[in-house]
């Protein structure tokens, strides 16, 4: 049954000490906004590296050559090292947990595309149907390049949805012509890609087509390769198996790290995983020292009550109140003040980071989307709720305990 008396003295005894309740909420809510903000803060932190990491797929492996810087086996430093063909085909066959595999050439200039009267300057990229594995791209109607393209030397193209609005203007491409560097190309394909803009200005063609058509020969420009699901030890001996297989044949120090450059995502990866654990791990014992320090500050302030409500305690015993009574009685205070005092600072928390979430959501800085769980926020609430009943419990069990003489004496 509702004991309206019993709050009303609640609520009687917090108006009496406004500025001892404010502190009390405050040091409460304090806790719970700072811990929400810094676990939105890091949540956003992470969400904004790892759209970095959107625009390509996490298991993949960038191989490209570079100078020697070393004399090797009579050879003198400052060679370069070109890629052909033939290393693409010797990577693919030689190298274990190879997926998927491309090679890429970018061209640069005459990269005029347009159909009809509309025009456009875009990056076209040469490769093998690997390359849209490595890229992630989500087709939307049609396909990507083909191993029969490649074969075949066709004239196909995959464009994104970017060039699709600039050339076709509504227009349906799918099996459209459009000229690229004034030789005409069939749609094949319309592709998003979440890297955003710079890899969406972009159209693909098959590699031997390329070739041909812009004079490259048998060169490419590098080699990217999907790995299958290994560990990062096994992409690291996949780095040292390039590496050796590519030195023999272009004769250069497996050692000499201008020879050959290789990205390692696996690795990367893994690293940002495990940055971001440990970030994690320091906001929350930032976050949960706080709340303790909140947590304290109520039972201070408990004990302040207990102190000053003494005789009053003594009076209630002597005419008959039970222990549990004047436990409940301080319980139910501490609950008030604690339940509160974490609402207003979770409200502030969530809502401060709801603001500036828009700010953020376009920008090309590493912080993207501050969220925080609501799970987790509501949880953090409850536990501060909880500790702020154990606190107001450890004085009101002395109160409950203070015989009735010894109540009324002291002073």
């Amino acid at each position: 049954m509702f004991d309206w008396d019993k709050w009303q003295e609640i609520f009687e005894t917090m108006k009496k000490n406004k500025l001892r309740t404010f502190l009390t909420g405050f040091s409460v809510a304090w806790g719970i906004f700072m811990l929400i903000i810094l676990l939105g803060s890091g949540n956003g932190l992470e969400n904004g590296v790892r759209k970095e990491f959107e625009g390509d797929a996490t298991n993949t492996l960038w191989i490209n050559p570079g100078q020697t810087s070393v004399a090797y086996k009579g050879l003198k430093a400052g060679r370069t090292i070109q890629f052909t063909n033939d290393d693409y085909y010797l990577v693919k066959r030689e190298i274990p947990n190879i997926d998927k595999i491309s090679s890429r050439i970018s061209v640069w200039q005459n990269n005029t595309v347009s159909y009809k009267k509309e025009y456009g300057n875009f990056d076209i990229i040469a490769c093998h149907p690997g390359y849209g594995y490595y890229e992630t791209l989500d087709i939307l109607s049609g396909r990507f390049i083909n191993d029969e393209d490649v074969k075949d030397f066709r004239k196909v193209v995959i464009i994104s949805t970017i060039v699709r609005d600039a050339l076709f203007k509504g227009e349906e491409p799918m099996g459209k012509f459009i000229d690229v560097s004034g030789i005409p190309f069939k749609v094949t394909g319309v592709f998003s890609d979440a890297g955003g803009d710079r890899d969406m200005q972009r159209i693909y063609v098959p590699l031997s087509t390329a070739q041909r058509i812009f004079n490259f020969g048998n060169k490419i420009f590098n080699l990217n390769v999907v790995t299958k699901d290994i560990s990062v030890e096994e992409s690291r001996a996949m780095v040292e198996d390039v590496r050796q297989t590519l030195a023999q044949v272009h004769k250069f120090d497996p050692e000499d790290q201008r020879a050959l450059f290789v990205w390692n995502n696996v690795e990367n990866f893994k690293q940002f995983l495990n940055l971001f654990a440990s970030i994690r791990l320091f906001i929350w014992i930032i976050g949960i020292g706080t709340i303790i320090a909140g947590v304290v500050g109520v039972s201070n302030i408990m004990m302040i009550v207990v102190k000053e409500r003494t005789q009053e305690i003594g009076i209630r015993k002597a005419l008959g109140a039970t222990p549990w009574s004047i436990v409940s009685l301080i319980l139910l205070e501490s609950v008030l003040i604690t339940s509160f005092a974490g609402y207003i600072g979770l409200v502030m928390g969530v809502g401060l980071l709801e603001l500036i979430s828009p700010v953020f959501a376009n920008s090309d800085t590493f912080f993207k989307n501050p969220e925080v769980n609501i799970t987790v926020a509501l949880g953090a609430t409850l536990v501060m709720v909880v500790s702020g009943m154990l606190a107001g419990f450890v004085p009101a069990r002395k109160a409950a305990r203070i015989q009735p003489i010894e109540a009324l004496r002291y002073e």
